[in-house]
């Protein structure tokens, strides 16, 4: 596949803050590529560059072969955006705030109409779409403002943050929408604070950290970083538990984790074998195991990993993206 977003040696200060700081992005057409990061890394500030509403301070950057910068027009023709707020106009319906749209993007009156009709169709909203906006839910609105950024039909699709604030099921009602765009040939670069959205969506990962880029690769590749999983074991008796931890801790060389009301044990392993040794040992033991598994570290232990300190901690120490980031 070939790459249709290229950045290389970005860089952007807002007074004395670094924003970007030398950055690199490569996205490959019909994938999701995912920037991970705390809020204030540097991440907006990447995909304004990215959508030719920023001008970068050094390094350059590509869009389907077009210069971000000298070649503005040519790349907003073949991008949609949509940030972390949703844009529509609450006070319209949801089929007037499309035709709108498609009106400046020179769509005819007819055409527009009928562009409405299709992207209202495909997120499941057309038995909203004659009400305004102000009564739609938080996930019916990210699907409305997601709708909009279709409707030129666009190769690439930034969505900066797309479900900050919203509720769990709105945020999978997102992310099923993300899945069908991709399918449909589309390219996705996803910003994203939340882990598990990375982890969920992007076929590749990269990391933000101080407007910097501090990794990149699949899931599994950065959690392969961190060299071992986690053993997750657990007594259908607890009064075995006290036992079965004594027998993970000479199995492992390690203490293990107990979570006090579920009996949960659990201990960092480099060597996958212990499973086994592990069901001999409890089949000798007479214990029997109500959950047993080997789990890949989180995302949310790679960032620790590769940071020092966790993804909360942080965002607590840099400005908010949305002020000078």
């Amino acid at each position: 596949m070939d790459d249709v977003i290229r950045a290389e040696g970005l860089h952007k200060r807002f007074g004395d803050t670094r924003a970007l700081d030398g950055v690199d992005i490569t996205a490959r057409r019909g994938t999701v590529l995912g920037v991970l990061g705390p809020n204030g890394a540097g991440k907006t500030t990447a995909v304004r560059v990215l959508a030719t509403l920023l001008k970068p301070d050094a390094g350059r950057a590509e869009v389907c072969g077009y210069d971000v910068v000298k070649d503005a027009v040519q790349v907003r023709a073949l991008i949609g955006l949509t940030g972390q707020y949703a844009s529509v106009d609450e006070e319209l319906t949801g089929t007037e705030n499309l035709v709108m749209i498609a009106r400046l993007l020179d769509f005819g009156r007819r055409d527009a109409k009928a562009r409405a009709r299709q992207l209202l169709d495909r997120f499941r909203l057309t038995d909203a779409g004659s009400r305004a906006v102000k009564t739609y839910s938080g996930g019916m609105r990210r699907r409305l403002d997601l709708a909009a950024s279709l409707i030129n039909r666009p190769e690439i699709i930034y969505l900066d943050e797309p479900t900050t604030g919203l509720d769990p099921r709105a945020r999978n009602e997102v992310w099923d929408t993300v899945r069908g765009v991709v399918a449909e040939g589309a390219t996705v670069l996803l910003t994203t604070q939340y882990l598990e959205e990375a982890d969920a969506l992007a076929d590749q990962i990269t990391v933000f950290d101080h407007g910097r880029v501090i990794a990149e690769g699949t899931s599994d590749d950065l959690k392969g970083r961190i060299g071992r999983q986690t053993l997750v074991v657990r007594a259908s008796e607890p009064y075995r538990t006290a036992q079965l931890t004594a027998i993970v801790a000479e199995l492992t060389g390690e203490k293990p984790e107990v979570q006090g009301p579920t009996g949960l044990v659990t201990v960092p392993v480099h060597d996958p074998r212990l499973v086994s040794a592990l069901v001999r040992r409890l089949d000798e033991a007479s214990i029997v195991a109500a959950e047993l598994a080997l789990r890949m570290p989180s995302l949310d232990e790679v960032f620790l990993t590769l940071t020092g300190r966790p993804v909360e901690e942080a965002e607590a120490e840099l400005v908010p993206e949305g002020s000078v980031a």
